[in-house]
């Protein structure tokens, strides 16, 4: 039978007695591309833990097809390496906001950082973001200056901006001493001073086991393990992944799963493994400071404990901060639905968004008043459109909406979503993005020339500005700045929300008007009218976006109208037509264009923008009803 979880003080069976001096558990945390991943590969291959590890190319860790297309790494990985005798726990954790759960969830589980920092960009968002977390649990952190080997590197200037983000942030005078290592992670080479290069990775080892703490642990006290991850094994079925904070779990043994609301239920351990290297090992027994993953407790889940069957007590769950972005998922009602896709049914659709919030804790899924649509929240539209094209390579038909931010209501009080925004732009643009970015209402609090050899130099422009304006700012700026911004954003904090609309660039749409097949002709006479979404010899709908409109308003036009062919040829009617090259159509550019009228038709083998009302006649009167 259930029962509620005991009131016996968690503190009184887990405080720690001794350290477990054989093992290390790390978590590597920084800005996305400042070179987690590479950094972790170089470590893999110098222990040589892996058989085949120089076969398995670059970016060992990023296993998922995504990560590896996008550069990105977006689920936390765990690894293990031996040096010296010392096991040392590796997770490698997502750079990208977006993903700040899986990040928070890493933090519970190791016992230092090591906080990654590119020798010339510095300090970036999400290393505010991670680093005040990090912090705020008490860990040690290493800073690791990445890319010394940049020719525009500025080594000083970043290391005094690290020590002052420490400080800023309330570092402790503990966490204020931290050890600097100096790294080109893509060479494979550290060392502890910057004028003398370095031969291998082992000063960075050298430094781990010096300042990352042993894990605190309690041997003979009763069994306690905070799932902080979960996977699936074809074989072994779902696996939750935490440390062992105190005693020790054996295969076959008998524990209680405790869950969020604390309620216990009896079950039994299948399978237990450790990691080695980049592979789950086998084991009969694990003791407390280890990192492990357990089968047998079907129904497990994140922020759950895994307790002593005599003595069950719950540790505190996970506290993960809430989405900031939303949109529906609906099922897909184009003409063309049903053409690609394997999974095509409202059931479909809800069995994917619920099983996605076992593993997936920053995500949030819940039903509306229609059966075919759900509304799903997330960190921010990167976040949102990774789960998307998840869902398109497995098959699934769906069609998305338009994001857009939550707000928090207490009373008749509203707050809004604000956040950090970090530009980086060739300085004879910076009045283009100030100008474009002022009238979303971004406030400008930090501005820095950074010189080039050869050229103007580059501004660094620091933002604090709401959501809702950075919704759709990056498609804007790439193409006021020619594709050379490079834009970062983080979540900051709820401020008070402005009722004023932000003021964002309007687009017109050009509109099918009829079904057919899109040829050159059509398409070079409506060419003048705007930017082409795409080349002759496509399938279209009525209803559906082909481009955008040069005007701030859409109009309806036919991209399958033929060329009329008579007996009196004029001269030069018989030209070769000549095309703009249609703009490639991805899930981030569709989400980011489109408005509120407006969905994204997503399935395994096409994107298309379409109008939510196909028929033209009723988008008519929905005008001029909302007029």
């Amino acid at each position: 039978m259930d029962q509620q979880s005991s009131t016996v003080s968690p503190q009184a069976l887990r405080s720690p007695a001794d350290r477990r001096e054989n093992i290390r558990n790390i978590a590597i945390i920084a800005h996305v591309d400042h070179g987690k991943t590479t950094l972790v590969d170089a470590l893999l291959r110098q222990t040589h833990v892996h058989r085949k590890i120089n076969d398995m190319g670059e970016r060992m860790m990023d296993s998922m097809d995504q990560e590896r297309e996008r550069g990105i790494t977006i689920r936390a990985k765990n690894a293990s390496i031996m040096y010296h005798d010392v096991k040392i726990n590796i997770v490698d954790t997502p750079g990208h906001a977006d993903f700040g759960g899986e990040v928070e969830r890493t933090l519970r589980m190791v016992d230092g950082v090591l906080i990654l920092v590119d020798a010339k960009e510095g300090p970036m968002p999400q290393t505010t973001f991670v680093l005040r977390k990090a912090l705020a649990l008490g860990h040690k952190a290493i800073v690791v200056i990445n890319k010394i080997d940049r020719p525009d590197a500025v080594i000083d200037d970043v290391v005094n901006r690290t020590f002052d983000l420490f400080g800023a942030l309330g570092a402790t005078n503990e966490q204020l001493d931290f050890p600097i290592v100096y790294t080109s992670a893509i060479n494979g080479i550290a060392t502890l001073d910057v004028n003398k290069p370095g031969t291998d990775i082992n000063p960075l080892l050298d430094t781990i086991l010096a300042h990352v703490p042993a894990p605190a642990i309690n041997a003979e006290a009763p069994l306690q393990i905070l799932v902080l991850a979960l996977f699936h094994d074809s074989y072994k079925g779902k696996m939750g992944i935490g440390k062992i904070l105190s005693g020790s779990i054996a295969r076959r043994q008998n524990v209680v799963r405790i869950t969020r609301e604390g309620v216990h239920v009896p079950g039994k351990v299948t399978e237990l493994a450790v990691f080695s290297g980049l592979e789950r090992m086998d084991v009969e027994k694990a003791e407390a400071g280890e990192i492990v993953a357990v089968a047998g407790l079907p129904e497990i889940g994140i922020g759950e404990t895994i307790a002593d069957a005599e003595h069950p007590i719950a540790l505190p769950p996970v506290k993960i901060d809430e989405p900031t972005v939303q949109m529906t998922f609906a099922v897909n009602t184009s003409p063309f639905a049903g053409r690609e896709g394997k999974y095509l049914t409202s059931r479909h659709l809800r069995e994917r968004l619920f099983k996605e919030l076992e593993t997936n804790v920053s995500l949030r899924a819940e039903e509306t008043d229609s059966p075919d649509r759900f509304l799903v929240a997330g960190r921010g539209e990167l976040h949102l459109a990774v789960l998307i094209e998840q869902m398109r390579r497995e098959g699934y038909e769906l069609q998305v909406s338009q994001p857009e931010v939550i707000l928090h209501r207490d009373g008749g009080t509203i707050t809004e979503p604000y956040e950090e925004l970090t530009i980086s732009v060739p300085a004879e643009y910076q009045g283009t993005v100030i100008e474009e970015i002022g009238t979303r209402r971004g406030e400008l609090r930090h501005m820095k020339l950074v010189h080039a050899e050869g050229s103007a130099g580059e501004m660094h422009l620091e933002y604090h500005i709401p959501t809702r304006g950075v919704i759709g700012l990056k498609g804007v700026l790439l193409t006021k700045t020619r594709g050379t911004v490079i834009m970062h954003h983080v979540f900051k904090e709820y401020g008070p929300y402005d009722e004023r609309s932000l003021v964002t660039a309007p687009h017109g749409s050009l509109v099918a008007h009829e079904d057919g097949t899109s040829n050159a002709y059509g398409l070079f006479m409506m060419q003048e009218r705007g930017a082409l979404f795409l080349s002759p010899g496509v399938e279209v709908y009525r209803g559906m976006v082909v481009g955008q409109n040069s005007r701030d308003e859409d109009l309806d036009v036919n991209v399958c109208k033929a060329k009329q062919l008579t007996n009196m040829r004029a001269s030069g009617s018989d030209e070769a037509l000549t095309l703009t090259p249609a703009r490639p159509m991805t899930l981030e550019f569709a989400l980011e264009y489109i408005g509120s009228d407006e969905l994204v038709e997503v399935t395994p083998a096409s994107l298309r923008i379409r109008k939510r009302l196909l028929n033209p006649e009723d988008r008519r009167k929905a005008r001029k009803n909302k007029s």
